[in-house]
């Protein structure tokens, strides 16, 4: 068997699709669709409720949740949907708002406690609440309708896994509207359709409930960041070392790890097409040839890439948002599509990236 390798940079269309920090702007890649990757702002306007419209039974108990109502139907915490979503507004990601009580959620509350000057407690109490309520209260939840673009494809349902197929298609786009959707609110599509019974998430003027998740204004500028390994996190830092952002990541593996020491960003790939060369990376079952794979949010390093100077690695979405932090990386640092999108548009060519074992 050939050598497994790190997933590097090669495999990214930098000469098509990159965009550098300080206002170089390569053209987009060829023959490629428009883009689906996630705007500059991900959130989109939301429509207000009709004044005619039923609240949800469901919208009404996670909105007024106190910091107890931990349980819930379907495992689903009442409490934890809406600390996800404040936590998420004030950029201390959770990653996917599931509901339920992970890593990801535990290692953002830990984030946000110590940014507050709050005691670390590892779970929910009151201060950590009150704290939360007082910078992101509102309604976690709110009734959207969805739109003819939110629910316009072409989706793929059956895309592939082998490389060589992939290759054969000109874009990897969303499976399906329940992707799409979880997406463009962070949602995982469990907590969708648990929220949304029944719904045609396919059919335009369709109302739903998603997370309110239009995040706050970042005060401030991103002088470094800091990979966290054994958190799992990537963390952004101001000039007086205050956090500006957090999010969960994946980070490597065992046998193929993430480096260590200090690096620079050296540009970014918004869209990318992958490049897979078996003779540089990890061999993907029979393809022993070099591949192309279209861009999408199903391309294998998601909607964005930011380039690092340490040659084939970087930091990327991802197609699976639900699994980061539970599974391998090929030694790269993997986000969800929208976190990795947010800290895209706020790096610089030169910013300092330092991997912390």
């Amino acid at each position: 068997m050939k050598r497994a390798a790190r997933l590097n940079a090669t495999w990214i269309a930098l000469l098509a699709s990159l965009t550098m920090a300080g206002g170089q702007t390569a053209a987009p890649a060829p023959d490629a669709p428009p883009s689906p990757a996630l705007p500059a702002n991900p959130t989109p306007a939301l429509a207000a409720p009709s004044a005619t419209s039923i609240r949800s039974p469901t919208m009404d108990i996670i909105n007024s949740a106190k910091v107890t109502d931990t349980r819930g139907s379907d495992g689903v915490s009442p409490a934890i949907v809406r600390a996800e979503v404040m936590l998420d507004r004030v950029h201390a990601s959770p990653g996917v708002i599931d509901g339920r009580d992970g890593e990801n959620f535990v290692h953002a509350l830990e984030i946000y406690e110590e940014a507050k000057g709050l005691k670390v407690t590892k779970g929910l109490d009151d201060k950590v609440w009150s704290s939360l309520l007082a910078e992101s209260g509102g309604p976690v939840l709110i009734e959207y309708v969805l739109t003819d673009q939110d629910v316009e494809g072409p989706f793929f349902p059956n895309l592939p896994k082998d490389y060589g197929e992939l290759a054969k298609l000109k874009a990897m786009g969303y499976r399906n509207p329940s992707q799409k959707i979880g997406a463009m609110f962070h949602m995982g599509e469990d907590l969708l359709a648990t929220l949304n019974p029944g719904v045609d998430l396919s059919k335009a003027g369709t109302k739903i409930l998603v997370a309110e998740v239009k995040r706050q204004p970042i005060h401030g500028t991103l002088k470094t960041i800091v990979v966290d390994k054994k958190k799992s996190q990537v963390l952004g830092y101001d000039r007086e070392g205050h956090v500006l952002v957090v999010y969960p990541a994946t980070i490597g593996s065992r046998e193929l790890p993430s480096p260590s020491g200090t690096y620079k960003v050296k540009g970014v790939a918004y869209n990318p097409i992958y490049y897979y060369d078996p003779d540089k990376n990890f061999v993907q079952g029979d393809n022993n040839d070099k591949l192309r794979l279209p861009p999408g949010p199903n391309n294998p390093v998601g909607s964005v890439y930011i380039a690092l100077t340490r040659p084939t690695y970087g930091l990327h979405g991802t197609p699976d948002p639900s699994k980061i932090d539970k599974n391998a990386s090929h030694g790269c640092v993997r986000m969800t599509n929208w976190d990795a999108n947010e800290l895209a548009h706020l790096v610089k060519r030169g910013i300092v990236v330092t991997f912390k074992s």
